[in-house]
């Protein structure tokens, strides 16, 4: 494939921790690269392409869940809450949350920032009255929320099995600052994928279409694109593994040959067979699930899953601080 041309001075525009991590994660042994840099806007539009596979469960699994959980959602958090979605995307499950809630914001924050003022200019228009302020940030880092709802009594909204691509001590460390950001009082509504048979979860991975590889291949399309790479797309495949030791799904970008290339000018070689680790997907069992929550800060109250188990979607309230000694 041929390498994209790059118009002076586009590199420079690059975000610097895409730059930083790319570069230490090439370097080190072995390659990886943090899943949180498929989200451009080619990328973000992949995955929302992901989501409406046959082969995807998760998706349509968790929207059912939230239709029907709705009333008694409804009940156990009240009205005038603040939503606020960590990595909110195309908010495609929000509508059916927002619809049975009666919020007085909804605060959606994701990665990609044109991806985000697209979906909440389409969510704008579905509620006309109600107050959406989008907000274009990395949610794995410390936030600072709107000060509009300062005062609001919120609810964290992380749905999509997102926290399962955090290594579990990644992922208390993440609930905690989502305690942190929300404040006393604070609830939250997270989706987490169960451990199951691999012919189940492989394939949501490794779909016939090859959608996910495309997903997976675009991380290597965009580092050409920002950091003046030269990688060669097709001598990489997509791959992905049940790692059964560590209960998450693995996607990884394989080199099909040996393969030199260049990124913001330095030199990178990969033998056949080596690969670039790019993403992970952890499931949980119901016990390890509360007490991941626990761990960051989170009281469990209610749990809903569907009929075979795949997947569950779990409400929390912010434990309460503990006074320092």
């Amino acid at each position: 494939m041929l390498k994209p041309e790059i118009e002076d001075g586009q590199a420079s525009l690059a975000d610097p921790q895409f730059r930083a991590d790319v570069l230490a994660g090439l370097a080190r042994r072995p390659r990886a690269i943090p899943a949180r840099w498929f989200y451009d806007h080619r990328g973000s539009e992949l995955f929302e392409d992901i989501t409406d596979l046959p082969e995807y469960y998760p998706t349509r699994t968790e929207i059912a869940l939230i239709e029907g959980l709705c009333p008694e959602l409804h009940h156990l958090t009240g009205k005038g809450r603040a939503v606020v979605e960590f990595g909110s995307g195309s908010s495609t499950k929000t509508p059916t949350l927002l619809r049975c809630l009666e919020p007085s914001a909804y605060v959606p924050i994701d990665i990609s920032g044109d991806f985000l003022r697209e979906s909440s200019r389409t969510l704008s228009a579905a509620f006309p009255d109600l107050l959406v302020l989008p907000f274009e940030a990395d949610f794995t880092r410390p936030l600072t929320l709107p000060h509009t709802i300062h005062d609001a009594p919120k609810l964290g909204f992380f749905p999509g099995s997102t926290i399962g691509n955090l290594i579990p001590l990644a992922a208390v460390d993440l609930l905690r600052a989502m305690r942190a950001s929300l404040g006393e009082g604070a609830m939250l509504l997270i989706g987490m994928d169960r451990i199951k048979d691999a012919g189940v979860l492989v394939p949501a991975y490794d779909d016939a279409q090859g959608v996910t590889a495309a997903f997976n291949l675009n991380l290597l399309e965009r580092i050409n694109r920002e950091l003046n790479g030269t990688i060669p797309i097709d001598a990489f495949r997509h791959r992905a593994i049940w790692n059964d030791d560590r209960a998450r799904i693995e996607m990884h970008l394989e080199a099909t040959r040996d393969v030199s290339f260049a990124v913001e000018g330095r030199q990178f070689e990969l033998a056949a067979g080596e690969t670039i680790h790019t993403e992970n997907s952890h499931k949980y069992g119901p016990r390890d699930a509360r007490i991941l929550l626990r761990s960051g800060g989170w009281t469990p109250i209610r749990e809903w899953t569907d009929d075979e188990g795949k997947f569950a979607v779990i409400l929390a309230e912010a434990q309460a601080e503990r006074p320092a000694p």
